[in-house]
């Protein structure tokens, strides 16, 4: 997948300005794509460029004009064809695993602080993904609701791993 996959998946949704689709981001799919703003605007440029967004600009009165983006049909084509084609491999980056794959020179009590440090950031994006509203009607709810809920089942999943693997390494001060 890339980002221009995820923005027109997001445009399919619904017309949005840039700052809109950060939102988007942040708000639903965060758990399975990151893109920062400045990405999102490059992204969107390239995506206008080559013609399958279309972009109207709305006058507004004492604040800046909003540029509002929608798919045109060869956006939509594009978007319909990555979705029919085959999924892609996943290609793992996972800087904690290499991080704690690592870590021996730490010695037990670095490395029981590494894993407490990830186990609260894990929480704090649970909660975070706990805190996404959920639509409930039609198959795009149903769509949208199975993506949030693999990203808590993945959190609670990792905070039982995390859980274990402290397990044994305090194991290692005794």
């Amino acid at each position: 997948m890339q980002l221009r996959h995820a923005i027109l998946g997001l445009l399919d949704i619904a017309p949005q300005s840039g700052y809109d689709l950060g939102r988007a981001f942040a708000g639903s799919v965060a758990h399975f794509w990151h893109a920062d703003q400045s990405q999102i605007y490059r992204t969107i440029d390239r995506l206008e460029a080559d013609g399958v967004v279309a972009t109207e600009l709305i006058v507004q009165t004492g604040r800046p004009d909003r540029r509002v983006h929608a798919l045109t049909d060869a956006g939509r084509a594009e978007l319909h064809a990555w979705l029919r084609s085959p999924v892609e491999s996943p290609m793992p980056k996972e800087p904690f695993l290499a991080r704690l794959f690592f870590a021996e020179p730490l010695g037990v009590e670095g490395v029981l602080a590494l894993l407490d440090e990830r186990a609260e950031a894990i929480r704090a994006e649970r909660e975070q993904l706990a805190g996404i509203p959920r639509v409930t009607q039609g198959l795009g709810a149903v769509l949208r609701t199975a993506t949030l809920d693999a990203g808590l089942r993945g959190a609670d999943a990792e905070l039982s791993w995390l859980a274990d693997v402290r397990d044994a390494v305090a194991e290692e001060l005794t």
